[in-house]
């Protein structure tokens, strides 16, 4: 029992120090100590007395470290409050992700700019890290340094690491030109109901990546003699598949065409990472991409991904479902502009400011300026599309919206068998949501907010919409074990009580 808490407070430690952005060795010489001595603390093979994890908590500025917790993380929302001034967008949690994979496929030394500190991206660098690439932040915590080694060790795969992110699949289109034979363990990620990798597989395949998927693990082998003879039709307009068909292509001696691709941001963020590596890619933004592959990528490249498009409807969200006025700041317009078109039919009353460029030197931005509004439901059903239609990540946030707004709105999510259901989490907070199947809902506004303790659903989006319900409330709400929201959100928390929430993270003693 003793060991297993040993382990389990070795591991708080080791995510403080790398959420602080700081290596064993700078922990070390904080505390007076050797490197060797905080490696045995955070792998739990060395007894630690209480003094020594209130100084380590004092050092990384962790009140979880110093008080010992190693339970889920939760949020106690005091709710009804204004937001008020302005916030800016961080960078795209799934581009991050991405380009995490894609350094894979360089030899040389990749930085990224203003990495999202999250949790899908701290489970995306320990699986790197298990396989012999070094990573560090740097620059105060805020960029991310890759440097790969010559050879990658596979067998040594961080599998507990990698069954926590379905964006592991991301790595079978680089490991392809590094590797002629890996396991991967099976993806994980937000529970959506079943979601099948076969688009992947069949894109994949013409590159000679043949995979069989047995115990938890997909076993890949790679026949070199294989290439793509034609061009490569995808068979799901998804992002991941393009992402995917894009990092096999971007390495492979000659010239791939892709059709039926995604243009989503995300794709278009590696589109642009590849050409900092060299690679040619023509069509991007449209459905038909033309990849000129490069078969040996050895090159130091700095990029800057641009900014997350959902995190800015989140933020937008909060600020209709709350009856605020607030600035968000950096948000990439090109990506949100049918979800604006529908919540001007609403009666949104907003303004935004001349475009700008991202730091990418290519995506466009500009600041909005939403005001409490009087909405009104839709006419017609919301519903997504791949882009450029309404983001299927952002379809959850039209639930919170539309039950402030007056009449009966249509949500329609098609993509995932479960998501839809989630939503229905709205009803223990006031909402009136009415499931007519496993993709359809009915929701009935205005809505009269009421506060409740409840577990966060397992989605990570549906977990946001609950968060802001709960913001709108009146009393104390508490959400339970929020790890989804963490996922995909940097400080979010904390962020949102700098524009005026009241929210406090806690744990169980």
């Amino acid at each position: 029992m003793a060991d297993d808490y040993l382990v389990r407070i070795g591991k708080l430690i080791r995510d403080a120090r790398q959420h602080r952005g700081w290596t064993q060795a700078q922990l070390a010489e904080a505390l007076g100590t050797s490197q060797s001595a905080v490696n045995r603390i955070e792998r739990g093979n060395q007894n630690i007395s209480l003094e020594m994890i209130a100084r380590i908590g004092e050092a990384l500025d962790s009140e979880i470290v110093s008080l010992g917790y190693a339970g889920p993380m939760h949020l106690r929302v005091v709710g009804g409050r204004r937001l008020s001034g302005a916030i800016d967008v961080k960078t795209s949690k799934n581009a991050c992700v991405a380009l995490l994979c894609a350094s894979l496929l360089n030899r040389g030394r990749t930085v990224l700019r203003r990495v999202a500190r999250i949790e899908e991206v701290y489970r995306l660098l320990e699986v790197l890290s298990s396989i012999g690439v070094r990573t560090r932040w740097i620059n105060d915590g805020v960029d991310l340094e890759i440097v790969p080694p010559s050879a990658l060790d596979m067998d040594a795969i961080d599998a507990e690491a990698a069954v926590r992110t379905r964006s592991i699949i991301m790595f079978l289109g680089p490991l392809l030109h590094r590797v002629d034979a890996f396991k991967l363990p099976y993806a994980g990620g937000c529970d959506l109901g079943t979601r099948t990798i076969e688009p992947h597989m069949i894109a994949l395949r013409r590159f000679g990546l043949d995979i069989a998927a047995t115990e938890g693990q997909y076993h890949a082998v790679v026949d070199r003699a294989v290439r793509p003879d034609r061009p490569i039709v995808l068979t799901e307009r998804g992002d991941t598949v393009t992402e995917n068909a894009l990092l096999a292509a971007a390495r492979h001696d000659g010239v791939t065409v892709i059709r039926n691709a995604s243009s989503n941001y995300m794709v278009q963020d590696l589109c642009f990472f590849l050409e900092a590596l060299g690679v040619r890619v023509d069509g991007i933004g449209t459905t038909t991409l033309t990849v000129h592959g490069v078969p040996d990528i050895d090159v130091d490249v700095d990029y800057s991904p641009s900014e997350d498009p959902v995190e800015a409807m989140s933020l937008l969200a909060a600020a209709v479902v709350t009856e605020s006025e607030l600035t968000v700041r950096r948000v990439p317009i090109e990506f949100l502009e049918i979800e604006l078109a529908v919540l001007e039919e609403m009666g949104l009353d907003h303004d935004r400011t001349p475009e700008y460029v991202a730091d990418n030197g290519r995506t466009r931005l500009v600041d909005l300026t939403v005001r409490p509004s009087k909405l009104e439901a839709p006419i017609d059903k919301i519903h997504p599309m791949p882009f450029p239609g309404l983001n299927i990540d952002n379809v959850p946030f039209f639930a919170a919206i539309a039950a402030v707004a007056s009449g009966k709105t249509l949500i329609h999510d098609w993509v995932y068998d479960n998501r839809a259901i989630y939503l229905t989490d709205l009803n223990r907070l006031g909402g009136r949501l009415q499931l007519l199947d496993p993709h359809r809902v009915l929701v009935e506004g205005p809505t009269r907010w009421r506060a409740a303790e409840m577990m966060c659903p397992p989605a990570l989006r549906p977990a946001v919409v609950v968060l802001l319900a709960m913001m709108a409330a009146e009393g104390t709400s508490v959400l339970r074990n929020v790890y989804v929201i963490n996922r995909g959100y940097e400080d979010l928390a904390e962020r949102l009580n700098s524009i005026g929430a009241q929210i406090e993270i806690f744990r169980d003693i």
